[in-house]
């Protein structure tokens, strides 16, 4: 039965001004719900609502914002099965992937907890006799999240977790593909967690209307920050347009990520690892494995063993409960991972298991071999379910390919020897590196963020802290100042 979901702005569900639109099932194609389209104004009375709650919200007491927290997670939680029948239905995902993403959900508002009552600032020296300073670390005001729909529990909730915990107010705008899952779903779980009226809200809308709300709310003087996980292309506009407001932003972007096999890998081992990193999700995930590099007297057997194991996934109906690959997003996305794969095998690279045309939005776990630079599959994000495996002369040649993209996102080395790991991650420009373990890896403790055009700035951490807050210098003198004049 489709279902009808309104704005969320100051606690209340409201009628969007651009009336409403659709959002589609990817494997059945049927309306999975209709949700409001905002207009600009209706983005506009969001930051108002945001505005209007931050004085409150950031003044409340860290443990009245810890208890919001950790009664989110808790919620989240008991409503596992509600969130993984939502993510199935509204992108498609398979069983293992939605769980996962409900765990580490929780998880994140588990840490954004801890971030509560961590230490925020730093006594400074100073020159005066009997002065102290100190550098503390406010809320900035209200921030304007943007999440995806590939991990919608995921980055949903890592979108406003953090921000919120400091002290600030938010405005969530989720993806068109996503609007009730990485958006409307979270308003309910915080509002029953305790969140006051406000502190966040959630702006659903069309998708021709999306560069129009969302630049809206960039633009609003009130917002002092801005993040942003999604693609690239998307998150270069995103950044342009705040720094045109002179707003800090923390993009998450993009990734073309490798795993480098070093010649004393357990192969049975790198196998079972890149496989996982490769398919999950249907390789819509920013760490995807879209490269895996191999020694090259290793590479034809690995590609025999990796294919035979990839041939094995069971692929289709997110439904049932032993499906690993499910549907990509849209069936238009499911043609663009063919043409890349047809161009690639058109222009000399072995095809091992897959390929084909797509049917629907699905289309088959893949892996080739024999890629070049001649190839569209070199050097563009796949963001499928398609890895390629290159051999490597020496391991000096493996860094120089893997560091050969604009991109620098996440990568893995698979090897025996935690000192090779070790140098070898120290060489790789990317913002995450995982010694004995595929690319995709993330936890709600660890500073996440990419360089080059994977974006910049972090969310997690330390890190994630000052992403959302600003730096104030404040001053004590004990005894009266002397002045020249």
């Amino acid at each position: 039965m489709t279902q009808h979901r309104e704005l969320f702005i100051g606690a209340e569900s409201v009628p969007g001004a651009s009336g409403t639109t659709e959002d589609v099932n990817p494997y059945t194609g049927e309306v999975f719900a209709t949700v409001a389209a905002a207009s600009s104004a209706d983005a506009t009375r969001a930051v108002d609502a945001a505005s209007s709650a931050f004085e409150e919200w950031s003044r409340s007491g860290a443990l009245t914002r810890r208890k919001v927290f950790l009664a989110a997670a808790d919620v989240l939680e008991r409503r596992t099965e509600e969130a993984v029948e939502l993510m199935r239905d509204e992108v498609g995902a398979a069983a293992p992937w939605a769980r996962f993403n409900v765990a580490l959900a929780a998880n994140v508002f588990r840490e954004a907890a801890a971030t509560v009552t961590s230490p925020r600032g730093e006594v400074l020296s100073s020159d005066a006799p009997g002065e102290l300073g100190f550098a503390l670390r406010q809320p900035a005001g209200v921030v304007a999240a943007f999440a995806p729909w590939n991990a919608p529990l995921i980055l949903g909730a890592r979108s406003l977790a953090v921000p919120l915990a400091v002290g600030n107010t938010v405005v969530l705008k989720p993806s068109e593909d996503a609007p009730v899952t990485a958006g409307l779903f979270f308003a309910e779980v915080l509002t029953e967690a305790g969140l006051p009226s406000g502190a966040l809200n959630v702006v659903t809308n069309a998708r021709e209307d999306a560069a129009t709300v969302g630049n809206t709310l960039i633009a609003d003087p009130r917002v002092r920050r801005v993040n942003f996980t999604g693609s690239t292309e998307v998150g270069r506009s995103v950044g342009v347009e705040a720094a045109r407001h002179l707003k800090p932003a923390v993009l998450e972007l993009g990734g073309k990520n490798s795993v480098i096999v070093l010649d004393d890998a357990d192969l049975d081992y790198a196998v079972d690892a890149v496989t996982f990193g490769a398919f999950m999700n249907a390789g819509q995930i920013c760490m995807s494995a879209d490269r895996v590099l191999v020694p090259r007297g290793m590479r034809e057997e690995f590609a025999r063993r990796f294919a035979a194991k990839v041939a094995g996934l069971k692929q289709g109906d997110p439904a049932e409960s032993d499906t690993v690959v499910g549907p990509l997003i849209d069936s238009s996305s499911a043609e663009r991972v063919a043409c890349l794969v047809d161009d690639a095998v058109s222009k000399g690279a072995v095809l091992h298991t897959g390929g084909g045309g797509p049917k629907g939005a699905c289309y088959p776990p893949t892996v080739l071999s024999g890629v070049d630079t001649d190839q569209r599959l070199y050097s563009e994000e796949i963001f499928g379910p398609v890895s390629t495996v290159l051999g490597y002369a020496d391991v000096e040649e493996a860094i120089a390919v893997a560091n050969d993209t604009p991109y620098g996102l996440s990568a893995g080395v698979i090897t025996e020897s935690t000192g090779r790991g070790w140098a070898v991650a120290r060489r790789l420009n990317t913002g995450v590196v995982h010694v004995n373990d595929q690319t995709v890896g993330d936890e709600p403790q660890a500073p996440f963020g990419g360089v080059g055009d994977s974006g910049y700035g972090h969310f997690g951490g330390r890190n994630g802290v000052e992403s959302f807050t600003d730096t104030r210098w404040v001053t004590f003198r004990e005894n009266h100042a002397g002045y020249p004049f």
